[in-house]
């Protein structure tokens, strides 16, 4: 395992917050959730987090925002360590569609007859239903404690606004749950996997909390500094996996090939990344790009990838 030096690190992480400040001019908020649209798209922030655990940060790294489908692989690790890998894999797939997050075109389509990949909507969902409790508050719940405890704290705190929010304006997902209804896929009733996954979605993190969560997943579900056991090794790198194929949707073969890591945007503006062995990145930008990527956070991740030599294939 090859460590980070520390100047190096600290180094890295300033001059990428330094560089992309200018791109977030490039790129625009997400308005299609009402409760997103107000974001300041000038806001940028970066952290790190190495195999001993220490934390690297600057810019707006402390500012909170809602994980949105940041939330998809960790979802998918608590369905997979809690029902296991042959029960989600069976409703969903493992290939990427080169369609947008929220296409629902390859589920009418396709002879597969479920969704291509956990991390879009339509398989994310089908996750949700999956997750362990009896209900839609003990599964939120439960992805909540989840999340939490891989960002090295307690529960995490949920954006009520943006729940809200979400689950008012939510239509195209509740068309695509309602199909997936119809092919036997889900685990619950329709109306509690969508509140289920507009839940996780407005789970409140920072770039710190991406980046510890990025680490446990770059560590192979270890904690980083402590070696502790967070989750199978297995499950650390089938998601590690699906990033890397389908973390960016139409976007992630480009980033594969730029950065060589693996990586999963979200629409509130964050990123987090999972340099195998290395250290685990999370960022904050919410000024977007035509995919629903945030402009900052790919460039970040790119620039720390070159400097610190984090490429992995």
């Amino acid at each position: 395992m090859r460590t980070i030096e520390q100047a190096d690190a600290r180094a890295a992480v300033e001059r990428a917050v330094q560089a992309a400040r200018p791109l977030a001019r490039e790129g625009a908020v997400a308005s299609y959730i009402p409760a997103l649209a107000g974001a300041d798209s000038s806001l940028v922030g970066l952290a790190l987090v190495d195999s001993d655990g220490r934390a690297f940060e600057s810019g707006d790294s402390r500012r909170r925002f809602t994980m949105q489908s940041v939330s998809k692989p960790l979802a998918l690790a608590l369905a997979m360590e809690s029902a296991g890998e042959d029960a989600v894999f069976s409703r969903v797939g493992k290939e990427p569609t080169g369609d947008p997050f929220n296409s629902i075109i390859r589920l009418e389509t396709s002879e597969r007859r479920k969704p291509f990949n956990p991390l879009i909507n339509a398989g994310a969902i089908v996750v949700s239903s999956l997750l362990p409790g009896s209900g839609a508050s003990e599964k939120g719940e439960a992805f909540r404690a989840f999340a939490g405890r891989l960002a090295g704290r307690g529960t995490l705190e949920r954006d009520e606004e943006v729940f809200r929010s979400e689950r008012e304006t939510g239509a195209r997902n509740r068309s695509i749950a309602w199909f997936l209804a119809e092919l036997g896929l889900l685990a619950c009733p329709v109306d509690d996997a969508l509140e289920v996954y507009f839940r996780q979605c407005a789970a409140l993190v920072d770039a710190l909390d991406l980046a510890r969560i990025g680490a446990v997943f770059a560590l192979d579900g270890l904690e980083p500094g402590t070696g502790e056991r967070l989750m199978a090794a297995r499950t650390a790198r089938v998601v590690k996996a699906l990033m890397f194929t389908c973390g960016l949707y139409d976007e992630s073969g480009e980033f594969g090939v730029d950065a060589g890591i693996p990586a999963k945007s979200g629409v509130g503006g964050g990123l987090m990344a999972a340099a195998p062995g290395r250290c685990g990145i999370g960022s904050y930008g919410p000024a977007l790009d035509r995919r629903g990527n945030s402009v900052a956070g790919l460039a970040m991740a790119r620039a720390l990838s070159a400097e610190l030599g984090l490429y992995a294939l």
